[in-house]
């Protein structure tokens, strides 16, 4: 199948097909005569693979490392678990510090007049925050 069938049955894109071949995580695909990309059942099987995995947050690097897994047979699961669990914690860093963007953000809103004044104190905290200024506080 081409790429843009290949796209279509494995839920990745062309453009980021064309993007994993040229970062080594899937082998070029094969090319038809006249030169262009032929994909097969499997290789949607992989694309699938990676989608899932992009879908669960992980980084190209680590999905380089599921697929080495996945496809070694003699693999141990508990390195698969390693890999996981080493995600989830930076799942869970990410989501406290998404939280703590959160939290600032609505403590600056909630000092904010919002109204026909100039002063606000988000745009302050934006301009200080750079010289050493902690967030402003109600």
């Amino acid at each position: 199948m081409n790429i843009g069938d290949a796209a279509r049955a494995s839920g990745v894109s062309a453009k980021m097909i064309r993007y994993y071949e040229q970062t080594d995580l899937i082998p070029p695909a094969d090319r038809t005569a006249s030169g262009y990309r032929d994909y097969s059942d499997k290789d949607v099987h992989v694309l699938r693979f990676i989608r899932r995995s992009r879908d669960l947050g992980f980084s190209v690097a680590e999905i380089t490392e599921l697929l080495a897994l996945w496809q070694d047979r003699s693999r141990q699961s508990a390195d698969v678990k390693t890999l996981a669990r080493a995600h989830i914690a930076d799942l869970r860093q990410k989501i406290a510090n998404l939280q703590q963007m959160a939290d600032t953000l609505q403590t600056l809103a909630d000092c904010c007049a919002g109204d026909h004044r100039p002063d606000c104190p988000i745009l302050t905290d934006l301009e200080t925050l750079g010289h050493g200024q902690g967030v402003a506080r109600p």
